[in-house]
């Protein structure tokens, strides 16, 4: 866009021929290639251009060559040639245009702000901080509900959502963006204005929303100590959806651990279900949950507070135990204590205090202060003179509350030696207030100990008439118990199978005599002293040595079989002596079998039987040999 004229650079040549002779080194510039956009000074070599309003858009580099010819330039000189590069650089000259004229965009009505709808772009041709753009909404409904603007390049718009959207209360916005650049060339401002403006159609889409609460959250109140199904209040939520859907309601369980309050799943209503005492407590926080029938999926979640208001149902007491005492010394019109008064529910603070005069002593006068204490003064002097070491001095405090409550305590002050100065020598102190106990514990406790005599006489009862035992050994004696066992003995490899002991009766320290004879079919808990055993004689009488250890056997308290019988259904196995059955007994030629016969004979008549089998089978097998 430079005017025509204008310099654009200057080119030299040079010639080693002499300058002062003639003109073969007189030279002249002129153009070959480049026009008609530049042309060059002959005599100067300056090239400038030739036309004007040169548009970098159309075309931003142009080639130029330059001849310079010596001779001035007549027939015959000599000529050298150069290329000039030129590049237009770029002005504002060229204002931003949107392509469309209507933008489109379509946005769930969920979006939540902040986010991107979609992007404006403008054309400029222009480069560099003349394309820079910047976009702005100029009118419409979109109101503060959209918001648009340049992006880091400062090419495109951005349309963003910048509050909440909602498709049952608008389902279209259409409003205007303008565009314009930043820098303006006042030298081209003529070829404005450097802006332009589209339409722009934002469509709302519907989507399932959870229902939504007419409050959040929402702060409900209820009177202290009111029956169990007592009205809170009301909450409700509605489905914003244009096809709309009913609503079930719920209290959250981990907000409502104790299960103080309920609500009707069909209308929110939220009633109590125990006793609220605000003294307890004063506030109570609960999660009520809200749910699309026909979608349990969309829920919402809403804070109900719920306060409990006080009323007057606790009486006023003492603040602390107070324990007056009153010097011997004391003068009328001492002040010996202050007393100061609490209560649970919420008052203005606003108490009478007296001393009811029926059943004052006399001796102190109770002055009210009016701010919730009372002062506790001497009535006369002379308490020296005063048989008596405790003074009783009741007190009755009513507050200001609708309906009023009062209370009576009982003040016990105690008359001590003091100094002139006031200082305490000896005292007889007390406790305290003595406030005694009221009539409902007293009942408490006298039922606690009528539970525990009774408790104690149905022990007693029961002892009396419980059976004694027959006799002093009843419970431990085990001798009459009978075992049966239906497995059979294992020959002698069950002489140590069992303990005897077991079947032995407890000690009485009553052993032998006319009532308790020696048991003999039991295992003695005496000393064992084996008796002396004869040394055998040669030859063995077998009846005398089986006499002898038969004997023996019967002396000794610890052998067995204590006169105990066991019945085997089998000969056992293992004993180095072998069978004595004639069953199994080989019946061909001389062996042990007719050894033992001949043996036998020799064992005295007591065998003879034994004998006479082997014998008579001894001499049928020599008779057939």
């Amino acid at each position: 866009m430079s005017n025509v004229g204008t310099s654009v650079i200057q080119v030299t040549a040079t010639d080693a021929d002499d300058p002062t002779y003639g003109n073969s080194a007189r030279l002249v510039y002129t153009v070959l290639e480049g026009q008609p956009y530049f042309s060059v000074d002959p005599q100067t070599g300056v090239i400038r251009t030739a036309i004007p309003n040169m548009d970098r858009e159309t075309q931003d580099e142009f080639l130029v060559v330059i001849q310079a010819k010596d001779m001035g330039g007549h027939v015959g000189g000599l000529s050298g040639s150069t290329t000039v590069t030129i590049s237009l650089i770029d002005v504002n000259d060229n204002p931003p245009k949107f392509p469309q004229s209507l933008y489109q965009f379509t946005v769930m009505e969920d979006t939540a702000p902040g986010s991107v709808i979609g992007r404006l772009r403008a054309h400029d041709p222009d480069i560099g901080e003349n394309a820079v753009m910047s976009y702005t909404i100029l009118d419409g409904d979109a109101g503060d509900t959209f918001i648009v603007m340049s992006d880091s390049a400062g090419q495109d718009g951005i349309l963003k959502v910048q509050k909440p959207l909602d498709f049952e209360t608008r389902r279209s916005f259409t409003f205007r963006v303008e565009v314009m650049n930043t820098v303006i060339d006042p030298q081209y401002i003529r070829r404005g204005p450097f802006k332009d403006v589209t339409t722009v159609r934002v469509t709302v889409g519907d989507v399932n929303e959870s229902p939504l609460f007419s409050q959040n959250p929402y702060t409900l109140s209820v009177l202290e100590n009111q029956p169990a199904g007592t009205l809170v209040g009301v909450v409700q939520a509605h489905d914003p959806d244009l096809q709309s859907n009913s609503i079930s309601y719920s209290i959250e369980p981990l907000s409502n651990p104790e299960e103080l309050f309920t609500i009707n799943p069909e209308d929110g209503t939220l009633r109590t279900s125990v006793f609220l005492d605000r003294e307890n407590k004063k506030e109570h926080s609960i999660t009520v949950t809200a749910s699309e029938t026909d979608s349990p999926s969309q829920v919402s979640r809403v804070g109900v507070l719920i306060q409990v208001l006080d009323i007057n149902d606790n009486p006023p007491t003492l603040a602390e135990i107070y324990k007056p005492h009153v010097c011997d010394n004391a003068q009328a019109g001492q002040v010996i204590q202050t007393v100061r008064v609490k209560d649970a529910d919420i008052e203005n603070g606003v108490f009478h205090i007296q001393s009811p005069s029926a059943t004052s002593d006399g001796n102190f006068t109770l002055q009210d202060n009016k701010d919730g204490s009372a002062s506790l003064l001497v009535k006369h002097s002379g308490f020296w003179k005063s048989q008596r070491d405790i003074f009783l001095v009741p007190i009755e405090i009513k507050d200001n509350g609708d309906p009023p409550l009062s209370s009576t305590d009982t003040l016990t002050v105690s008359l001590c030696h003091c100094e002139a100065g006031g200082a305490v020598l000896t005292c007889q102190m007390t406790t305290g207030s003595a406030t005694g106990l009221s009539t409902p514990a007293l009942l408490a406790i006298l039922a606690c100990a009528f539970s525990l005599l009774a408790l104690v006489s149905l022990f007693y009862l029961q002892r009396r008439h419980k059976p004694s035992p027959l006799s002093l050994c009843e419970d431990e004696d085990i001798r009459e118990n009978i075992i049966t066992y239906d497995d059979e003995g294992g020959g002698e490899q069950d002489t140590q199978a069992f303990d005897m002991s077991a079947l032995q009766p407890p000690q009485t320290g009553l052993s032998g005599g006319f009532f308790h004879p020696p048991r003999m079919d039991v295992l003695p808990r005496v000393p064992h002293h084996p008796a002396p055993r004869s040394p055998q004689t040669a030859p063995v009488d077998v009846q005398r040595f089986l006499a002898l250890r038969l004997r023996e056997a019967e002396r000794d308290p610890v052998a067995p079989p204590y006169d105990s019988i066991q019945v085997y259904g089998f000969e056992g196995g293992g004993s180095s002596a072998g069978s004595l059955s004639s069953l199994t007994s080989s019946s061909g030629g001389l062996g042990e079998e007719e050894l033992i016969g001949e043996d036998i004979w020799e064992w005295g008549p007591h065998f003879r039987t034994l004998a006479e089998i082997y014998g008579a089978k001894r001499r049928h097998s020599t008779a057939e040999e």
